[in-house]
């Protein structure tokens, strides 16, 4: 009609436009898609965790009833049990660094012991013993039990990441540095370190070492061997009491 306006033409949507709204499409699509991958391999990680947790749990109770019932089966004999050689030491700095002679200085560093109330685990043999034995009037050392190795771990558990010092405040900073020794977790790490597995090289080593509090109640005599009622040298499972009061 002629006295009707023209109507108005609705502008196309352009062409790049449609192209940036698909390829927006695809990468949201993409990124739900690996989203929903990584949570279900997060959910099977959790229960391969959990089960690994409960095999060791079960590891660690059969191990302690067996010590019980070699010792129950001896004395029923008349006889004494002695059980094995300890594999593990806990070793701790007591005293500074006036007046250490240069070898002493030395043995200290291979240990890792830089600092007074520093801690490290180590692996005992012959080597290990008698660089001990050099270091003895320096340190306080002894054999940790499971409750003492895991407290430390997850209290005072500190990780060589890219050489710095990490906070181990969850399982995939382990996972990263570990995975190729099959250690994903703390609970795999504390397993290495207690039972002195075949990676436990690579998992001590992993470990920063422990940067313990002065002991709650002082020292008795730094400068004296513990058995004369003093503090430093071999102390056996009276270590864990020790480190209980530092940690």
């Amino acid at each position: 009609m002629a006295g009707e306006e023209p109507k108005k033409k609705v502008p196309s949507v352009p062409e790049s436009l449609l192209k940036k709204r698909k390829a927006f499409a695809d990468i949201k699509a993409k990124r739900l898609k690996r989203l929903l991958v990584q949570k279900k391999l997060r959910k099977d990680e959790r229960k391969l965790i959990y089960k690994r947790a409960q095999a060791y749990h079960k590891e660690y109770r059969q191990m302690y009833r067996r010590e019980i019932r070699m010792a129950r089966m001896a004395r029923k004999a008349g006889n004494y049990y002695v059980p094995a050689e300890p594999k593990l030491a806990f070793i701790i700095r007591i005293r500074g660094i006036n007046g250490v002679s240069p070898k002493v200085r030395k043995v200290l560093q291979l240990l890792r012991l830089r600092q007074i109330f520093n801690g490290t685990f180590v692996k005992l043999n012959k080597a290990s013993i008698n660089m001990l034995r050099i270091v003895e009037p320096y340190i306080a050392w002894g054999y940790p039990n499971l409750k003492s190795v895991h407290e430390l771990i997850y209290k005072r558990g500190y990780g060589k990441i890219n050489k710095q010092r990490v906070a181990l405040t969850d399982n995939s900073l382990i996972k990263r540095c570990l995975k190729k020794h099959g250690i994903i977790c703390m609970e795999d790490l504390i397993h290495e370190i207690y039972t002195v597995g075949k990676n436990f090289k690579a998992a001590n080593n992993f470990l920063w070492p422990f940067k313990l509090s002065s002991p709650r109640g002082g020292m008795k005599k730094k400068t004296t061997h513990f058995v004369e009622g003093g503090d430093a040298g071999n102390r056996e499972d009276q270590i864990n009491r020790l480190i209980r009061r530092m940690n």
